[in-house]
């Protein structure tokens, strides 16, 4: 839980947007950051994960809400 706390104080000193999330066992903080969005994952058992998701720049319409729907 420590290392958890220590985390968002750090984020919040440095004005990273981010949001909390309970999934499965573990506390999911979610980032946003120009071009990028991070999940970290505090699992119960102490294991930290990290997952980026960049984005390429690259911008569709609103065409590409069908493929949205159409793919999930």
């Amino acid at each position: 839980m420590e290392r958890l706390i220590d985390f968002l104080d750090r984020l919040e000193s440095g004005n990273i947007y981010y949001r909390l999330n309970k999934i499965r066992d573990s506390i999911l903080v979610e980032i946003a950051v120009p071009g990028q969005r991070w999940e970290v994952e505090f699992m119960r058992d102490g294991e930290v994960l990290v997952e980026r998701f960049v984005s390429t720049g690259d911008l569709g319409g609103e065409e590409e809400l069908a493929v949205l729907f159409r793919e999930f």
